[in-house]
């Protein structure tokens, strides 16, 4: 199976290693809600720009597979698309769509393949989640949250030999994990042997409160800085609660890269609808 390490291959312009491949581009996804032309387009861009190093993959939901092809062909990418598969149709989908993927090679290199657990993430689902996707292929799956049964779930996930996915927001309050579950999360992951997956809600680089519905929204630098505490021991929820961005750069910038490395084995990766967004920030907090 591929790694979390092989998938942040450093960027063109050494990005560094706490931020190489960071940001997957979630551009088809909501909020943003791009049209296939415009993400497609948006993504080959942001491959030769300045800031390539910090893309990730690109996701796009299996419904829309045909619908990337399509624009595939007619743009002609001089190497193939590197791939997140978002499952969307259902376990019995994948092997379709896998196969479709895998049918196109000169215009899409398949990485990863995502889809939600069921409420029971038992035994049987998910040998046949590793039955049907390759085993050089990453298979990341989301445990519905709430509960201990949720943290079982990821423990079960990780046996398996699959990345958990944490969806850190939504369209509603419920949606939005709390600290203590986040910081709960990490600890099963960190000394789980994987990576793990970041969506929705991360926004911004630092914790903050949106103006227009009043929701806290986790930052994806408190998650990296979390990440780095909960290997080292120290406090992961003071890390995922703080606001102070001068503090946070500070401790995110004092990481060894061997310490960035192991960061990164752990918390993959994050999906965003936009990649310059998440740049102009780590730009404006000297990240980048």
């Amino acid at each position: 199976m591929s790694s979390a390490v092989e998938l942040r291959a450093p960027g063109p312009r050494g990005t560094p290693p706490l931020l190489a491949r960071l940001v997957d581009d979630a551009a088809l996804f909501p909020p943003g809600n791009a049209s296939m032309p415009d993400a497609i387009r948006g993504h080959l861009d942001s491959r030769v720009g300045e800031h390539a190093g910090v893309l990730g993959l690109f996701l796009c939901p299996a419904s829309r597979l045909a619908e990337l092809i399509t624009e595939l062909i007619k743009v002609k990418p001089v190497k193939p698309l590197a791939l997140s598969l978002v499952i969307d149709t259902g376990l019995g989908g994948v092997p379709k769509a896998v196969s479709i993927v895998e049918s196109r090679s000169e215009l899409l290199a398949l990485r990863m393949v995502e889809m939600p657990a069921p409420s029971d993430v038992d035994e049987v689902w998910l040998e046949r989640v590793s039955e049907f996707v390759p085993e050089d292929v990453i298979r990341v799956v989301e445990p519905r949250r709430g509960g201990a049964e949720w943290l079982d779930g990821v423990r079960r996930v990780i046996e398996h030999g699959s990345w958990p996915k944490l969806r850190c927001g939504g369209v509603s309050s419920e949606n939005f994990p709390s600290v203590h579950e986040v910081a709960d999360f990490l600890a099963v992951v960190s000394g789980g042997g994987v990576a793990f997956k970041a969506t929705a809600g991360l926004h911004g680089a630092v914790r903050r409160t949106a103006e227009d519905t009043g929701i806290t929204h986790h930052g994806f630098l408190n998650l990296l800085v979390a990440t780095a505490r909960s290997l080292s021991g120290k406090d992961v929820r003071e890390a995922l609660a703080s606001t102070d961005a001068e503090a946070l750069v500070k401790e995110a910038s004092e990481l060894s890269d061997q310490a960035a490395h192991a960061v990164r084995g752990v918390f993959a990766s994050f999906g965003s609808c936009s990649l310059s967004e998440p740049v102009s920030e780590l730009e404006e907090l000297g990240l980048l």
